[in-house]
């Protein structure tokens, strides 16, 4: 078996281990959701970070084995292909690791998987972290999350309760709060831009909502720095783009930049909401629920009172300079996929 695909792992002792490497990072860092989206990136980043000479080791538990394949290929990473949620199995994929990056999460459920996967995950893998001797803890939240008037949707508030989990767990964690990523593999402006080529108009319910959009390579930088720097523990970082934009705003962007504008027309809240909920009821995951748009209430911006990207010497990337570039791109797919996105195939 090879050792980019054991499940299970010799555990050696934490002091037979070297400590950091000369740039500040931990030799082996442990990715969850390392096969997402930002965790390609991320994976990536501490690739470079670290020279790619094998000076450091990424770890990404995966449930599948399939899904390492989006990170196998890169020399330093081993796919453990474990269940997060098994307390036994958990342990063992962490019990060689000096930090942990968690990047679990879901953008649709019920409010039961909302709890198991953001409240409930974060104490479990807190004591894991525990019973390994690991401390040193950067966890993704989002946005929205701590808001002076609450949590209106299943999302934002088991995101408070991850949170709440972490800064009660006694581990050396930072949190960083992300609005919406945008990159060449984005959810969001890519499956726009494909609908845009396939459908006369847009209508869209929650078009005045707010976002910050930041690019998924900074958010991943901000990661790789927080490892680096241990005054970052015990903060709580946002990390937003630069411009605040309208959900319209990246709608209509999508489709000016992928050559296929279309009118966006605004739909009363009280009818998306039933369009939401039709769509909860198709098969796959929905490209919009009553949750996602109850999150949509809350601004999702930076508030101003907590340190953003700057303190950790990043300029945030506008999404003018990024997403043309790989919205604009044609392979004579653009309409199926989008076909394919509708019928959740």
């Amino acid at each position: 078996m090879s050792v980019h695909d054991r499940s299970e792992t010799l555990i050696p002792e934490r002091a037979q281990r070297g400590g950091c490497l000369m740039s500040g990072l931990p030799k082996r860092v442990a990715v969850l959701g390392g096969t997402g989206f930002l965790g390609r990136a991320l994976c990536e980043r501490l690739e470079r970070a670290g020279d790619g000479g094998g000076s450091i080791h990424i770890v990404v538990p995966t449930r599948r084995a399939s899904h390492g394949n989006r990170v196998r290929f890169l020399p330093t990473v081993e796919v453990r292909v474990i269940d997060v949620h098994d307390d036994k199995a958990l342990v063992r994929a962490l019990a060689d690791c000096d930090a942990l990056v968690n990047l679990i999460a879901i953008l649709h459920g019920s409010e039961r998987a909302f709890e198991q996967v953001h409240a409930a995950l974060p104490q479990r893998i807190a004591r894991a972290c525990h019973a390994v001797g690991l401390k040193r803890v950067v966890h993704v939240s989002a946005l929205g999350v701590g808001g002076a008037g609450g949590e209106p949707s299943n999302y934002l508030r088991s995101k408070a309760a991850g949170e709440a989990a972490w800064k009660a767990s006694g581990l050396d964690v930072t949190l960083l709060r992300p609005s919406v990523m945008f990159g060449a593999e984005d959810k969001l402006l890519n499956t726009f831009a494909a609908l845009q080529a396939v459908f006369p108009l847009m209508p869209l319910a929650g078009g005045d909502a707010q976002f910050q959009p930041v690019w998924v390579e900074d958010v991943a930088e901000a990661i790789v720095r927080c490892l680096q720097r241990p005054e970052t523990i015990g903060q709580t970082i946002e990390c937003t783009g630069p411009d605040v934009m309208t959900l319209a705003d990246l709608v209509r962007a999508a489709g000016r930049w992928s050559g296929n504008a279309r009118p966006v027309v605004p739909m009363p809240l009280a009818i998306g909401k039933l369009q939401a909920m039709a769509m909860e009821l198709l098969p796959g995951e929905p490209l919009m629920s009553r949750d996602n748009l109850a999150s949509m209430t809350v601004p999702n911006v930076a508030s101003g009172k907590l340190p953003g990207l700057a303190s950790l010497g990043i300029t945030p990337t506008a999404l003018a300079a990024i997403a043309p570039g790989y919205l604009g791109r044609t392979d004579g797919r653009t309409k199926l996929d989008a076909l394919r996105a509708v019928a959740r195939r």
